[in-house]
């Protein structure tokens, strides 16, 4: 009996030891320009609300149909037949006619997230002016012209896979391309939730 107590407490020490030799090997990993980036902006305490067309983070429903609504008399904003039910039209780079379409995700009545999708008007299969590429550009375009310039291209392991980010403060970017014919913007409130915690929840769905 006690060979076999003192066999389990070996093997216990033994997982101890691995796992504190996992986390330290973790732990020194280096860090990627991405996390880099987003440690530093983090810390900066700097907190940065605006997103586009005079909506911002933290704002709360009233707020935000309120300001959809005085768009949509002016004829800037629609009902758009999309699962993003407010739809604009920006003028981008190329001079390409197209459709913005977005709505947000509220928590606790403040608006903390953004998804925005973008699409050319025109766009009809293996036309090379319609490219979800060239659409791309002229989102990191448009979005540079209202942001400036610093988004931080990233890419998965096997580089398969790449979007584009900017952190100012609290206020998270991302750009990639969704499918063939849409360009996909996501805007977050690090405040609030961080974007593992909105993968996480998208999974469990």
């Amino acid at each position: 009996m006690m060979i076999l107590r003192n066999n389990s407490i070996e093997k216990m020490k033994y997982k101890v030891l691995i796992f504190g030799l996992m986390a330290l090997a973790l732990s020194c990993q280096p860090k990627s320009e991405y996390d880099k980036l987003k440690a530093r902006e983090l810390a900066s305490g700097k907190v940065v609300e605006d997103l586009f067309l005079d909506l911002r983070f933290g704002m709360d429903r009233k707020e935000f149909f309120g300001t959809c609504w005085e768009h949509n008399k002016k004829g800037v904003l629609t009902n758009g037949a999309h699962y993003l039910q407010v739809e604009y039209k920006p003028e981008v780079p190329s001079g390409k006619d197209v459709r913005m379409n977005f709505y947000p995700q509220f928590e606790d009545n403040h608006l903390y997230f953004m998804p925005v999708e973008f699409q050319y008007t025109s766009w009809f299969p293996n036309n090379e002016e319609f490219t979800n590429d060239k659409l791309l550009v002229d989102v990191l375009g448009l979005l540079k012209d209202w942001y400036g310039e610093g988004f931080l291209e990233v890419t998965n392991k096997n580089k398969t896979v790449r979007a584009f980010v900017r952190i100012d403060g609290n206020r998270w970017i991302r750009v990639f391309v969704k499918d063939m014919t849409t360009v996909r913007v996501e805007m977050l409130d690090l405040r609030i939730k961080d974007i593992s915690d909105m993968t996480k929840k998208s999974n469990e769905a």
